[in-house]
């Protein structure tokens, strides 16, 4: 039998391994069962019967309490130090959303070789004189309308006086004088209250106007230098992190855009309909309550309704009872096709929310912050939803913007088919990547 070469000296070494190991002591000299310390068993044994007399049920409520408590708490203290600064938050907030509808503007100019500050100007120029010129039509209109409703206005308070007077409540003409005198009374009583009232609102004035500034200028760097500011703010980030910020924010971007350009064809439609159909039935100033309704509008389903009804007032004081119920059944008519229609079919697959989210998003934004709440809850949940879809997708993967970027973790393009001509792959995505593209595909063409 042929010896393996190494064998005797391989041998030799498990001899002397195994005469060390029987001359060293043993280190920790084993005790016998009797004089071992039993507590760590029973400390074991008292863990696990205390587990087992709170139900499960009561336990997994437990863990979920203390973390939605948490982030419930999180979220007030937020929106309470957001509200603090309003003045600065609110006015980022409109730029971001004009930022949004303009920036496919700007970007065709781009397209045709336009220089970035011309691109710029041009697409703001012609912003603020749509609607500078769609104020002075406005106004002249609401000039002429008021000076033919004021004869109108004095007739209905002559008949108000006159149904006090021979109405149900048959008061006398020096009882209604006397009411009259105690309003006058009353107002001189609380001239403190009105002055400081108006003072309060000149000092609104004054944050209007210091807002209304401030968005022009964010406006102007958004669409000038959105790229490099996004980009900053991303840095901001750890790094590991800076993929899906990056891939999450552009995507909630996109989602905004999308609803923004969305709402602007569904106030169209509410403010035609209610607007075209005063006029048909003789409503005055049709074209001012248009203008009203289509600002309205941007406040999903509750701010058409509510501007409709300014028109169903309007009709009832200068036509009647008759044209004001007309005036009504036009206004549920535009809201049914806007519910039933345009949120459904055009709305819907724009921001991926249930109409009945919108609501109640609508509804607390109000309760919230105001008509402030009202107006930007619905971009603000479109954009929150759509970016933790991206990030429970782990969609930076395997997208091809965030490959673009060279951000760590994220997609990688290849390089060498590029190098040789051939067309490279957008991305490298793996087997859950590859199954989830078609959809993420879908979303972007949204």
């Amino acid at each position: 039998m042929q010896r393996l070469p190494g064998a005797k000296p391989q041998r030799a070494l498990q001899r002397a391994v195994s005469r060390g190991a029987a001359a060293l002591p043993d280190p920790l000299p084993r005790q016998p069962a009797a004089t071992r310390d039993p507590a760590p068993r029973d400390e074991l044994h008292d863990r696990s019967a205390d587990r087992s007399d709170v139900p499960v049920a009561l336990r997994i409520a437990a863990s979920w309490s203390w973390r939605l408590a948490l982030v419930i708490l999180i979220s007030g203290v937020l929106v309470y130090l957001l509200s603090r600064i309003s003045l600065l938050v609110i006015p980022l907030m409109i730029a971001g959303l004009v930022a949004a509808l303009l920036m496919p503007l700007k970007n065709a100019l781009r397209r045709r070789r336009v220089p970035n500050g011309a691109a710029v100007a041009i697409t703001l120029v012609g912003f603020f004189g749509l609607i500078t010129g769609a104020l002075l039509l406005v106004g002249r209109q609401l000039a002429l309308g008021i000076r033919s409703l004021g004869g109108e206005a004095q007739d209905g308070v002559q008949q108000v006086l006159a149904w006090l007077s021979q109405g149900p409540l048959q008061l006398t003409t020096s009882q209604i004088d006397q009411y009259l005198t105690d309003i006058g009374n009353a107002v001189q009583n609380n001239s403190a209250s009105i002055l400081s009232g108006a003072l309060s609102f000149g000092t609104t004035a004054g944050h209007v106007a210091a807002g209304t500034l401030l968005t022009v200028f964010a406006l102007i760097f958004f669409l000038l230098d959105g790229g490099r500011i996004w980009h900053f703010l991303v840095g901001l980030t750890p790094r590991r992190a800076r993929a899906a910020v990056d891939g999450a924010g552009r995507r909630g971007w996109m989602s905004m855009a999308s609803y923004v350009r969305v709402q602007m064809v569904v106030a169209g439609v509410d403010a035609v309909g209610i607007g075209v159909g005063a006029a048909v039935i003789g409503v005055p100033l049709a074209l001012p309550l248009g203008v009203l309704v289509f600002l309205g509008s941007f406040i999903p389903i509750v701010g058409a309704l509510a501007t409709g009804c300014v028109a169903v007032l309007l009709a009832l004081v200068a036509n009647g009872w008759v044209n004001a119920l007309v005036m009504l059944a036009i206004v549920l008519l535009v809201q049914q096709v806007e519910g039933h229609i345009l949120q459904p079919l055009i709305m819907g697959p724009a921001v991926a929310l249930h109409p009945l989210a919108v609501v109640l998003a609508v509804a607390g934004g109000t309760l919230l912050a105001g008509i402030p709440g009202a107006l930007f809850s619905v971009p603000l949940l479109a954009v929150l939803n759509t970016s933790v879809r991206y990030i429970a997708q782990r969609a930076w993967e395997y997208d091809p913007v965030v490959a673009r970027e060279g951000w760590p973790g994220g997609a990688v393009i290849s390089g060498p088919a590029e190098e040789r001509g051939a067309p490279a792959p957008a991305s490298t995505p793996g087997p859950p990547a590859a199954a989830a593209a078609p959809a993420l595909q879908r979303e972007t063409s949204q």
